[in-house]
Parts: structure tokens; sequence; C-alpha cells
């Protein structure tokens, strides 16, 4: 598709020179998150075997001047849809000017009705495309790093230095790296989403991840004398450090894991030039949500907006859908192994 000069195609990101300009473009950009980047998009195939339909926009001269990664997935349960990006809380249009992010949204519009698909999902962080029907619901939690360490530790409140200082108190130690510590990560995240009735991912997605992105993730774990009782993978890209997935084993609460784990992510994270720690998605004034206030973050409002060519309500493919509810309670009694088994085939059809 052209228009005004601007031409809308598939890149080619297995292509290394398509991956390079493709690339170069995101870290040039403002506003550009980690999820921009395309090796995201191979995790996600790689990963869940779903098919990528990365779209740019360029000039006649060739020069990139925007980009939408999409994933096209297939669902027996859910149908045929588009999303920007499935499994992470970022993704959309990224563009230079308004032109060219126009451009991406119609040639996507055309998209999703060449696919059969039912709707696009475009998840979005700031920018938002204008006339788009939008859920609101989710919000990410977001903690300035700018102070530093030591003024962060003493401007917490005086309960969460001290539930740090229990867990140190309590024995528990802290163990920072890459594929060695990847079994004991896995087991305590595949126990937490069994607890939460949640289908648990793969042990494969994690390791693609870190083979993806060597230098910009790791493993974090928090060890008791059982083994270990806490884990979280920390990804960082530009002046963002941001922690997708964390768990932790329920029996030790009273030992305060969690508190010991999100000080060391926040201290690498400070570490690493970081000048923000992005905690995940929540649900405002829910559980997660909370926790992540008492560390100082503040919410930062996720805008997740649609293409839908025949219109209807907006898709609704998350746990709080009242009509999941039997299903949660019903995974939440199986085994821990069963849940190892069966939950990779269920959610890979889960944005």
């Amino acid at each position: 598709m052209a228009s005004n000069g601007i031409r809308v195609s598939f890149a080619d990101l297995s292509a290394p020179a398509d991956a390079v300009a493709w690339n170069a473009f995101v870290d040039a950009t403002d506003g550009a998150a980690n999820y921009h980047r395309s090796g995201w998009l191979g995790v996600v195939e790689k990963t869940f075997g779903h098919a990528p339909q990365p779209l740019w926009a360029r000039d006649d001269a060739g020069a990139v001047l925007g980009i939408l990664p999409i994933v096209l997935m297939r669902s027996r349960l859910f149908g045929t849809f588009l999303t920007s990006l499935p499994f992470f809380n970022f993704g959309g249009v990224l563009a230079d000017d308004p032109a060219a992010s126009s451009a991406l949204i119609e040639r996507a519009g055309e998209l999703v009705r060449e696919c059969g698909a039912q709707f696009l999902e475009l998840r979005h962080i700031g920018a938002v495309a204008e006339g788009l029907p939008s859920k609101t619901h989710k919000v990410t939690m977001r903690l300035d790093l700018s102070p530093g360490t030591e003024a962060l530790w003493e401007g917490f409140k005086a309960k969460v230095r001290n539930q740090v200082r229990k867990a140190r108190k309590s024995g528990l130690t802290v163990a920072t790296g890459r594929h060695e510590l990847l079994d004991d990560f896995y087991a305590v995240f595949a126990r937490n989403m069994r607890d939460l009735g949640t289908p648990v991912y793969s042990k494969k997605l994690f390791e693609n991840v870190l083979d993806a992105f060597p230098e910009s993730t790791r493993l974090f774990t928090v060890n008791h004398a059982d083994g270990c009782v806490a884990a979280g993978l920390g990804t960082w890209y530009r002046s963002v450090f941001e922690i997708p997935w964390a768990s932790s084993i329920r029996d030790y609460n009273s030992l305060c894991p969690n508190n010991l784990l999100y000080w060391t992510l926040i201290e690498h994270a400070c570490g690493e030039g970081c000048e923000t720690f992005d905690f995940g998605r929540s649900t405002p004034e829910k559980g997660t949500f909370r926790f992540k206030k008492q560390w100082g973050a503040q919410p930062v409002q996720l805008n997740w907006q649609y293409l839908m060519p025949n219109g209807g309500e907006l898709p609704e493919m998350n746990p709080e859908n009242s009509k999941f509810q039997l299903a949660i309670r019903v995974w939440q009694k199986l085994p821990v192994p069963l849940t190892k088994l069966i939950g990779p085939p269920i959610v890979r059809n889960i944005p």
C-alpha cells in the first residue's frame, strides 16, 4: 500500500538487513518500548508457533517511518485475531509522524479482513490512535529510579523496609543469573500459576527470552533452606527495567520473600543505569496494585485499542471474565505436574 509517498509492507525480519533496519528505527525513535524490538516477535513464533505479521511504513527511498509488530493467532476456542503484542503489555504503533501512523493502521485494518480475523488489538502505552474503541481497565505501575538506591530506600515506608530486613533475618538469600536458574524459576512460577488458577506457559518461553536478549535479561531467585521460594525475570531496554514475570510460594509469605525479590530487582535496575522500574500490569485497587503502590510506584494508563471491521463487543479474554471462574476453581485443584503438561497448549491461545 502506498499513500503520499509512504509505503506500507511486510518486513521480513528473518532477513538480517530488515531486522537491522527495523531495530535501528526502534532504537532511534521516541516512545519505543522493549517489545517493539524484533526479537520479541521471534520469541512468540519460536515458543507458540504463531505467525508474525510485522508491518512497516517507509518512504520512497526506503527509510523507515514507522513500524507495527503484529502476531496472527488462530484458536478453536477464541477464533482468529491479531494482537500487537500478545503475551506482553506493550506493542502497537511506533511512528515518526501521524501520516505514517495512519498508514500503518489503515493497512492493519486491511490485514484483519484479509486474515478473516475478528479484530486487531493494539496494546498502547502513552500514544493513542484517535477514534478507535478502547479498553482502559489496566495500568502499569512505574517507579522513578532517578533518586538512586539510597534515597529510594530511605523514602520507602518503614513497613516496606522492615519486610526486606525480615526476609534477610529469616535466612533468605538471593541469586542472580540466567539459564542456570531457569529450573528454580520455573518451579516457583508453575506452582504460583496453578494457585492462581491460570494455565502456565511452557519453560521454553523463558528459555527463548533469555536466548534472544542475553545482554538485557536476568533471572532472580530468593532461596530458603527448603529451596527456591520466590523468583522473577527482569528485562530492560533503554532506561526502563521491567519485571514481566514474578512469583512466590504462598507458604513462605510470612518470611517476606517477595519484598526481598523486588528490592533486589530495584537495586539491579539502578545498577544498569535505568531511570524507571516497571512493576507490570495491574487492575487498579486490586491486591497486586496495592503491593506495587507501597513501593512508591504510580499508575500509568494502558490503552488497548481495537480495529473491528464487523463491530460487536470488545473481546474479554482474561481471567476476570466471569465465564472463566469455574475453570479457574477447577484448575486450582490440579497437581502442578499436570498443569505443566496441559497448561502450555491452552495458554498459547490466550494473548
